[in-house]
């Protein structure tokens, strides 16, 4: 089940501003709770599929997150008895992503009220990882995340910095859309994040008590096509 588990999610979920310092660098304002968006499965970028490729005239940030795969599909939970333990018994396994941000583009439709789908979901803007057995991670919050850019690191921070955890996003998702088995979950990125350029050679990494589970590297590139960043 190395990559097999991205062929079973009905939806990419992602949560946004779950690391406070995040949050501060960007100079947006903390969630009083859980806040998520969607990617297309079209921005997944499987081990050695190729390289990140960046967009004409765009900005792109790196976003390096923990993610889980559901084991079991979940509905309108009630919040105040869903647990810590029954998140980890909703979790069929783990997995690292970045989420990889048109930063401009997302900023000018923030600005003018527009949706900002498309800042998020051009394509081989969703690396993942091979799979992650769920025994690797006993404790996802005892998990260190890692992001070089040209073998300079930029992020690399703790999970236990989220703001939000697992089983209070998955009650505040399930009591607006049903979560399907398979469906992949997103859980935030630390502070850090930075601009990546065609060039770049980018790694991320995911390890607990030092032992890295996971790592993603790819090469920057040039996004071929006609797209070309203007002023919506």
């Amino acid at each position: 089940m190395s990559v097999e588990y991205v062929k079973n999610a009905h939806k990419i979920l992602c949560i946004g501003r779950n690391y406070v310092a995040h949050i501060k660098e960007l100079n947006n304002q903390k969630p009083a709770q859980p806040f998520f968006f969607l990617k297309p499965s079209s921005s997944i970028l499987l081990p050695k599929q190729g390289p990140v490729l960046v967009p004409k005239g765009v900005v792109v940030h790196h976003e390096v997150e923990l993610a889980f795969i559901l084991g079991k599909t979940l509905q309108n939970l009630d919040p105040k008895k869903f647990t810590h333990t029954d998140a980890l018994d909703a979790i069929d396994g783990y997995a690292l992503a970045i989420d990889f941000t048109a930063r401009n583009v997302q900023d000018e439709a923030k600005k003018k009220g527009l949706p900002w789908s498309i800042g998020k979901g051009f394509d081989t803007f969703l690396p993942l990882s091979n799979f992650i057995h769920k025994d690797k991670i006993p404790d996802p919050y005892n998990v260190n995340l890692k992001f070089s850019v040209n073998g300079d690191v930029k992020q690399n921070d703790m999970t236990n910095l989220m703001i939000f955890p697992i089983h209070k996003i998955l009650s505040t998702m399930s009591s607006i859309m049903t979560l399907e088995k398979g469906d992949i979950i997103l859980t935030g990125t630390p502070k850090g994040v930075s601009a990546i350029k065609p060039g770049d050679h980018v790694k991320a990494e995911i390890s607990v008590d030092g032992n890295v589970l996971e790592t993603i590297e790819a090469d920057v590139e040039q996004k071929p096509g006609p797209y070309e960043y203007k002023e919506t």
